[in-house]
């Protein structure tokens, strides 16, 4: 039996609440349309941008998830995290995956010209960050301590310098 003591605690599982932003913005879009999307962008506009978007989220999920593995830590939030990762991808932004989950909701957003896909990405954003990154960030203080705190102080959270 696992030992949730040895778990961040996290709200939620961030795929299952991009994918709920997804499909809470496509439903209200079809109940309000609000057509900034169609109408800023062109259509080949959009599919540059969402094809751009889709591309650097699948590359900064799987790079996380893959640096996950080789260092034979879980991926799973609701797991225990057995080794401080700092190599790889997360040499350079401490939560890739979760980076990589906002590019893909907002490409889809853009490629679907779903204008209230987008606005659902702020709330999901803002529930990933509570719910589990800050989550993850005491779990992950307390356990690896002074190696984290090193970790955070150097390395940006989204990959962003503040």
């Amino acid at each position: 039996m696992m030992d949730v003591r040895d778990t961040a605690g996290v709200i939620a599982p961030p795929p299952l609440v991009a994918l709920g932003a997804v499909i809470l913005g496509v439903l209200l879009d079809w109940l309000m349309p609000a057509y900034l999307l169609s109408a800023v962008l062109t259509r080949n506009g959009r599919i540059v941008i969402s094809v751009l978007l889709i591309a650097a989220g699948l590359a900064l999920a799987l790079a996380g998830r893959g640096t996950f593995v080789r260092s034979g830590t879980n991926v799973n939030p609701f797991k225990p995290s057995s080794v401080l990762v700092t190599t790889g991808i997360f040499a350079y932004v401490r939560n890739p995956m979760y980076v990589g989950l906002g590019c893909l909701v907002a490409g889809i957003g853009v490629a679907l010209a779903s204008d209230w896909t987008l606005v659902m990405l702020v709330g999901a954003a803002l529930l990933i960050h509570f719910g589990v990154v800050k989550r993850e960030e005491r779990y992950l203080e307390a356990k690896f301590g002074a190696a984290y705190r090193s970790y955070m102080s150097t390395v940006p959270r989204y990959g962003l310098p503040f």
